[in-house]
């Protein structure tokens, strides 16, 4: 299937782009053991889904199969690739390095070809200049100038929480085109900016209370 097959589709919904990211990950996990196919049911049961979303979400990108063995995880991770990866490589910096930003900036590097982890920020003089398997860290200070250069187009934010507000519209000033947010704080930012935020606290809450309920019904 060409690329260019996708050039007219619609912007996909957020969830199916998150279910198409999450399947690739299984699917990436299925060839290191040994698998070539795999089912729709069996990549619903890894995500706790239907198989019937499954079909659908696969079916919604272009993709089917008369294998009787189930879906190429080699084409149908290809095909993912297509969909929801840029174009050309785009370059991603973490503003904030303490200790959430650290591990991001460990976890991120070589996990995507397509998104480059370019420069990390931060306010600390111990630890600008210092790198993290060879990103530079810079000064807030230069943050304009090193987007522009590196030509950075999405931020990771892990600030404290008081400056998150104005860090995200210095970061939207210096050129940033979309921002995940792992801070506590809800961000506000101009369209067309894109924002992704991810609070871990209310993650947290969100198990408990079901693990409270589940506890209950013993």
């Amino acid at each position: 299937m060409k690329r260019g097959i996708f050039k007219n589709m619609k912007v996909l919904p957020k969830k199916t782009v998150e279910r198409l990211s999450e399947y690739r990950r299984s699917l990436y996990n299925c060839l290191k053991e040994g698998m070539t196919h795999v089912f729709s049911h069996e990549l619903a049961d890894m995500h706790n889904i239907t198989a019937v979303q499954v079909r659908r979400d696969i079916m919604f990108i272009g993709y089917s199969t008369s294998n009787r063995r189930g879906y190429n995880i080699q084409e149908l991770i290809r095909v993912i690739g297509n969909v929801i990866d840029p174009e050309e490589q785009l370059n991603v910096a973490v503003v904030g390095l303490g200790n959430l930003g650290k591990a991001v900036s460990t976890y991120f590097i070589g996990k995507r070809p397509k998104l480059n982890l370019a420069a990390t920020f931060d306010l600390d003089p111990k630890k600008i200049n210092n790198k993290i398997n060879g990103i530079t860290c810079y000064s807030i200070e230069k943050l304009r100038e090193i987007i522009k250069s590196k030509d950075i187009s999405i931020a990771i934010l892990t600030v404290p929480v008081y400056s998150a507000q104005n860090m995200a519209e210095a970061l939207v000033q210096a050129g940033i085109k979309g921002i995940l947010n792992f801070t506590t704080v809800n961000l506000s930012v101009p369209d067309p900016i894109y924002l992704e935020e991810y609070d871990m606290i209310t993650s947290i809450e969100k198990v408990a209370y079901f693990v409270k309920h589940t506890t209950q019904k013993k």
